[in-house]
């Protein structure tokens, strides 16, 4: 195994729709497929390792995605976040790059995550916003959505709102902020005036957890799930698992803070 020497933090953006999540797979395109493909037409050679800050799924889009670079040799920073914006494809964006030490963790370091999903309903909406903005073909009561939402904020057992965890799994998690919002961030001709966003935060979340928190919500628009329907389930957390996920594509990781 190769003892690396230097060790940098670098913050991308990309747009999920393409690839199937972060994390490289045989037979499929990925972030990190495309960012280790880069680096080796830059160095000119596969002396170096990537770690990302964790995974994400397929379809899935990053405001700010983080992972770390392990080299055995000094780099230009600035010289280095050019030649990355030159050569990776034209839906990943490097953001910043800083040097850290050996200690730094990409994972272990992270303290909190916020995701957005977008999501509008009503009339089918322009195909054009299918990459960021799912669109629900109901009617939503969105002050009923907005009312439900907070009743995630706080610590609770997210155990029913997991998917295909292990033994080991922690399904105790606290969110910090839960809320839903009239979209300000999409605008045009093609955006639909009934766009909103889920915005949550967290030091962790489970996988598939904030899809199936959208589902429910959904659920809670549509009429399907009472409020106190909502709260049992955070409640009666043996029981059987939620199925029913969000579409990935409407799910963005919005910000990712370190210690």
């Amino acid at each position: 195994m190769a003892r690396w020497t230097k060790f940098y933090l670098i913050h991308i953006e990309f747009l999920g729709f393409r690839y199937c999540g972060w994390q490289m797979q045989p037979d499929v395109k990925t972030v990190e497929e495309m960012i280790v493909k880069t680096f080796k037409y830059i160095f000119k050679h596969d002396g170096f390792k990537v770690l990302g800050c964790g995974r994400t799924d397929a379809k899935v889009s990053a405001d700010d995605f983080a992972f770390e670079l392990f080299l055995n040799e000094d780099i230009d920073l600035p010289t280095m976040l050019t030649d990355l914006n030159k050569n990776l494809p034209f839906d990943i964006r490097a953001k910043s790059i800083e040097e850290v030490d050996a200690k730094f963790n990409v994972i272990r370091n992270s303290k909190e995550k916020e995701y957005h999903y977008y999501f509008s309903y009503g009339e089918k909406s322009h195909p054009f916003n299918a990459s960021h903005i799912i669109n629900f073909d109901q009617e939503l009561d969105i002050k009923k959505m907005q009312e439900a939402v907070k009743i995630f904020e706080g610590t609770h057992n997210f155990k029913r709102f997991a998917c295909k965890p292990s033994e080991h799994t922690i399904f105790e998690r606290e969110i910090i902020s839960a809320s839903i919002e009239k979209n300000e961030r999409y605008l045009g001709e093609y955006v639909p005036e009934t766009a909103h966003v889920f915005k949550v935060k967290s030091k962790g979340f489970l996988r598939y957890q904030v899809r199936l928190m959208m589902a429910a919500l959904f659920d809670v628009g549509a009429g399907v799930y009472t409020i106190e329907t909502l709260k049992n389930i955070l409640i009666e957390f043996n029981k059987e698992p939620l199925k029913r996920n969000a579409p990935s594509s409407g799910l963005n990781l919005h910000k990712i803070n370190f210690k």
